[in-house]
């Protein structure tokens, strides 16, 4: 299954098997948005005695936190069961960025970041009410009316520097909060569209992308998987309806209906009974995009199990539901097959060791880890004046998160420790420009002004990449050609191409062009232009010059004496054995291929270069084509004539031929000694090809074998013919006369009783 559509960069799909989560897509880039709030906001130290279900961490700056830790209570409370995962595993997230954070000696040096973690127990009423705790300093009381009983003025303690709140989860109680506060918000998992327009939401910033593109990432799925008819089931809020709205908007617009079902704010008693037959309606529709959050999702499963729908409905859920087991437990064979997406994340390892490490006894400051270790494990702590209940074990302490208990990361704990970083480095930023000297907290920032820590922590110019490069990374479809390459465009895309070199001997024209060069130029390296071919030639008193040079004019003498001689003694029986047409045409290709070496070192021209490629195989083809014709009539008359009224004919014709007149052995030797000529050549000639003398060597190699060549040829079949007719005249003549010629100057010479 892949993507079509760009909403993918941002989320990735988690399939659901039966009780686990498997990556269907590999991990994309996470798009980071930042959002920021306004003035300082501070809170008054005591706040702890009229608040008692909060956290509070003393600091020299305060972080605020909202968080989930429960789930929104039935009839009329605000507060119900305990959320492990969306509640105690991101609040613990906040922590341990703190933790590293004021143990870091780099950032924030000689600076507690602290904080104060509320509950919003996933109600945007109660949260927030919960965080006009934050507003409470704004207002200025007058205090010049109050005395002592001493009559000195009281003293008053410094309040909390709280300058922004890490959350909220729910965008519907971000958009509640950021109402009210208009403080510096940074949201972890808020991700309606709404919370994007500046103009209302001017100082919330998100580590997450907007719903937006959460829809798109679902259309993407729905195209993919082939279904042209979905149901969206949403929770009644911004989170919902927004995401639905969005992927109705889309999905209209791609030529896909999708009939819309809400889930009340206060769902009723058999509530949700009655979505499962609303959604029954389009039974053939059994595809459902849901946009709610885990409890609601949690419901709706429930439901579909009882009205005896397991494995009808196909769900493609948000991210609410994304990697979390909590929706799904004990409902996994209804939830099978679906298909839930998350935001880009890395887990965080650091944070595993963490939280897996914490006790009742090391982590006393979370007033909610009671709680949630009788959740976790599953057992009862004993306190004062309350009855343990028989049906639960009771709580050793001893237990041990990860081991007597299953744990998984949550989804969002990575965005959690994003949004605290994000504050702190802003925090640190500022703090190096306003207090340069300064150790802790100066003037210049108490309190911090909230529109110049908006503006430090939106410094995308100082945003740093791979590698520590500051430049933003390009995102384009095509990057511009080099010089030498033309652009060719893909069709039906008009900003994308691919670039392709203009090789051989073309240049680039203009950008979507390429043309050869004329005969005698060649492009330049860059291949923009053309310039005129550079002449590069051998130096007649080159060392690589000189040589082929001796023995080729060597050669040609050799060649000329023979001609010679063969010339002179024409008529003579050895010049007639050995063919004369026949010698005479050998020894032509002999000297041509001789000349063939003056000419590859003379200066390149237009005659040279003719006569070059012209010579170069002529007198190779007729050399060998002549010692095939001789190589051919011996055979014929040798082998052939064994069973011809012709060998006769021959016998008489070659009775004069001298008794040591044999041209095969020579011929044999001579081509043995070619091939093995040639064959040392080639690599000789190919290995060369990455030398920068290449075309010295080569023009060497190739004149010398040639001149071997030819030296073969001749030294064989006509040095040992000149040798005889020049030195040992007596063996030129005829075999008849040449023993008439014995006997006369033998003993009996002058004497008539001999016989011839």
């Amino acid at each position: 299954m892949t993507s079509s559509g760009p909403a993918l960069d941002s989320f990735y799909p988690n399939v659901i098997h039966a009780g686990r989560h498997s990556i269907l897509w590999p991990h994309l880039l996470l798009l980071l948005w930042i959002w920021i709030g306004e003035p300082v906001v501070q809170v008054r130290a005591s706040h702890q005695h009229f608040h008692p279900h909060s956290i509070k961490l003393p600091g020299d700056i305060t972080l605020g936190g909202l968080f989930p830790i429960h789930a929104r209570g039935l009839h009329g409370i605000n507060c119900g069961e305990l959320k492990k995962e969306k509640g105690i595993h991101r609040m613990e997230a906040m922590l341990y960025a703190l933790d590293q954070i004021n143990s870091d000696p780099e950032l924030l040096p000689n600076i507690t970041l602290g904080a104060r973690i509320l509950d919003t127990c996933s109600r945007d009423t109660y949260a927030l009410e919960q965080s006009l705790t934050f507003v409470q300093a704004l207002i200025q009381k007058d205090t010049s009316d109050i005395r002592c009983s001493n009559g000195e003025p009281p003293i008053i303690r410094k309040p909390e520097r709280v300058v922004g709140v890490i959350g909220a989860s729910a965008s519907s109680v971000s958009i509640m909060v950021a109402n009210i506060l208009r403080l510096f918000e940074v949201s972890y998992a808020s991700t309606a569209p709404e919370l994007s327009d500046n103009n209302r939401y001017d100082f919330f910033s998100r580590v997450v992308p907007p719903d937006s593109y959460q829809a798109q990432a679902m259309l993407d799925i729905v195209k993919a998987l082939g279904w042209n008819y979905v149901s969206t089931l949403a929770s009644e809020g911004n989170y919902g309806e927004s995401g639905v709205e969005a992927f109705m908007q889309i999905s209209r617009e791609a030529g896909r209906d999708a009939p819309s079902v809400k889930i009340p704010r206060e769902p009723t008693a058999g509530e949700f009974d009655k979505i499962i037959k609303r959604l029954m309606e389009t039974s053939n529709a059994r595809g459902v995009i849901i946009f709610a959050n885990e409890d609601d999702i949690k419901r709706v499963l429930e439901a579909a199990k009882q009205a005896n729908l397991t494995g009808h409905f196909l769900f493609v859920g948000s991210d609410s539901w994304g990697a979390k087991s909590s929706p799904i437990a004990e409902l996994e064979d209804v939830a099978e097959g679906a298909v839930t997406i998350l935001p880009k994340r890395a887990s965080i390892d650091g944070f595993d060791h963490y939280f897996m490490s914490r006790s009742l006894e090391n982590n006393r400051r979370n007033i909610w880890f009671a709680e949630f270790w009788e959740d976790d494990f599953r057992c009862k702590l004993t306190r004062p004046g309350i009855k343990l209940d028989p049906d639960k074990k009771k709580c050793t302490g001893g237990e041990r998160i990860g081991q007597d208990s299953s744990y998984e990361q949550e989804g969002k704990v990575q965005f959690v420790i994003d949004a605290v970083y994000a504050v702190a480095y802003a925090l640190h930023n500022m703090h190096q420009d306003l207090c340069p000297n300064s150790h802790g907290v100066c003037d210049s920032m108490d309190p911090v002004e909230g529109r110049l820590l908006l503006d430090y922590i939106r410094a995308l110019e100082e945003m740093q990449w791979s590698g520590g490069d500051k430049s933003v990374p390009e995102s384009i479809c095509s990057f511009p050609c080099k010089p030498g390459e033309r652009k060719k465009m893909v069709k039906g895309v008009p900003c994308c191409w691919h670039c392709e070199l203009c090789d051989g001997y073309q240049y680039q024209l203009d950008e979507f062009t390429c043309e050869t060069c004329p005969t005698d130029m060649r492009p330049v390296p860059n291949r923009t232009a053309c310039c005129p071919t550079p002449i590069i030639k051998l130096e007649w008193n080159s060392p690589w010059a000189l040589v082929p040079a001796s023995l080729a004019m060597l050669g040609i003498l050799a060649t000329s004496a023979v001609v010679i001689t063969f010339i002179r003694f024409n008529d003579t029986p050895i010049v007639r054995a050995s063919g004369r047409e026949l010698s005479y045409v050998l020894l032509t290709g002999i000297f041509l291929i001789y000349l063939i070496t003056f000419l590859m070192i003379a200066e390149p021209g237009v005659v040279v270069c003719a006569f070059r490629r012209l010579l170069l195989g002529l007198g190779m083809a007729i050399s060998y084509s002549a010692m095939l014709t001789k190589t051919n009539r011996i055979y014929r008359i040798f082998e052939q004539g064994k069973r011809s009224v012709t060998c006769t004919v021959y016998a008489v014709k070659s009775r004069g031929v001298p008794e040591t007149f044999n041209e095969a052995k020579p011929i044999g030797f001579t081509m043995y000694t070619t091939c093995i000529v040639w064959l040392a050549f080639v690599p000789i000639f190919f290995g060369t090809a990455q030398s920068t003398e290449k075309m010295f060597i080569q023009t060497a190699t190739l004149t010398v074998s040639m001149s071997l060549s030819a030296s073969v040829s001749l030294g064989m079949l006509y040095i040992p013919k000149v040798y005889v007719i020049v030195f040992h005249p007596e063996q030129n003549v005829q075999k008849r006369k040449r023993s008439f010629k014995v006997r006369t100057h033998g003993p009996c010479s002058g004497s008539s009783s001999c016989v011839s």
